[in-house]
């Protein structure tokens, strides 16, 4: 039943934000050089890796620049048009298609990337259990404002406790932060530094 409203809502929702991620992808090109769609391997279900699709807010190649692959506020790799995707969660609009194509879900823990896995304990491994989302539990509740280990916790307890009540509850109060742009930067106690 989860797949067929990933794929109902997800395709549904892909075709009325193909033209806003058109015009947005004009945008990214228009300011700077580099290719408007950025991929990073991340790992979703049972540890299975992917390519997440994201809209290009940042110079390209940024992963080879000043912090590499933390991400502040401020950060001057930054564009002035991904400030505002970033800002308005539109940059995450192209993970539609990754949940059409069966990789991730509408609702779920964000996919991370490989090096963070690797440090998972047997506990923390507990996360690959369900597809990764667009949104989950941890997002709605602080997302990269939270230590690492505290946002594991968070979709570790939705994982546990899955519903369609809370994957609605998710949902509303995902509106609220992308309607307030709230915790999109690690701040000075957010973000992952390497180890859990």
């Amino acid at each position: 039943m989860r797949r067929a409203l990933d794929i109902a809502i997800g395709g549904i929702a892909l075709l009325v934000a193909a033209p806003f991620i058109a015009l947005a992808m004009l945008a990214i090109r228009i300011e700077s050089k580099g290719h408007p769609i950025y991929r990073q391997r991340r790992i979703g279900k049972d540890g299975r890796a992917f390519d997440l699709l994201k809209l290009r807010t940042m110079v390209d190649g940024a992963e080879g620049i000043g912090a590499g692959l933390a991400v502040n506020e401020n950060d001057p790799r930054i564009t002035r048009v991904g400030a505002f995707l970033r800002r308005t969660s539109l940059d995450e609009l192209p993970n539609l298609l990754n949940v059409v194509r069966g990789e991730m879900s509408l609702i779920g823990p964000r996919p991370t990337i490989p090096v963070q896995v690797a440090q998972y304990t047997e506990r923390q491994r507990g996360r690959l259990a369900v597809k990764p989302g667009i949104t989950g539990w941890a997002q709605v509740n602080g997302r990269t404002s939270l230590p690492w280990g505290q946002r594991i916790e968070l979709d570790l307890h939705y994982i546990e406790h899955r519903s369609l009540e809370l994957d609605l509850r998710i949902l509303w109060r995902t509106l609220h932060i992308v309607l307030g742009g709230k915790g999109l930067y690690k701040g000075q106690t957010g973000g992952w530094e390497g180890s859990l």
